[in-house]
């Protein structure tokens, strides 16, 4: 039932960014062309979609709050609030990426159905990148274990 719920609520983000033009990446670039504005050819719409979105989101976190989830035993919110450096560095490659290319990854994804060879090469790469950091967090997460093991099996 988890696996339907992803689906439909995949659907609905994919539809919405269909309808919104926001997967035309020429959309993306028009809106972050800052300097266009002066000349009355910057592109306010991508703004418009993330307010509603926003306002929609905002709506349903507290709707959401004070129930019970349907397929979980609890409400999983976020406990990091902390501005840290990979918070950082993070956003900041996904924003050099984003203002190269136009796409992040949804819209990404979903322009594989144009079999385009620029959508093609910016999704491996994306998925090459999702990879390196698993395999970092993997790596930097195992020193740490390893120092866990120790000091409980000296401890014992």
């Amino acid at each position: 039932m988890r696996a339907l719920a992803s689906l439909v609520c995949g659907f609905i983000f994919g539809w919405g960014l269909f309808l919104s033009g926001m997967l035309l990446p020429t959309k993306v670039l028009g809106f972050l062309d800052v300097l266009a504005i002066p000349s009355g050819n910057w592109d306010p719409s991508l703004a418009v979609v993330m307010a509603v979105g926003l306002a929609v989101t905002a709506t349903g976190y507290a709707w959401l709050r004070p129930r019970t989830p349907v397929f979980e035993s609890q409400l999983q919110w976020p406990t990091q609030t902390a501005i840290d450096t990979p918070l950082v560095t993070g956003s900041i490659l996904f924003g050099i990426g984003w203002g190269l290319v136009g796409l992040c990854p949804g819209p990404a994804i979903e322009n594989l159905a144009t079999l385009s060879p620029g959508v093609i090469v910016f999704v491996i790469a994306m998925g090459i990148g999702m990879a390196a950091h698993n395999f970092w967090q993997a790596r930097s997460a195992a020193p740490a274990a390893q120092t866990l093991a120790h000091a409980s099996a000296t401890d014992g």
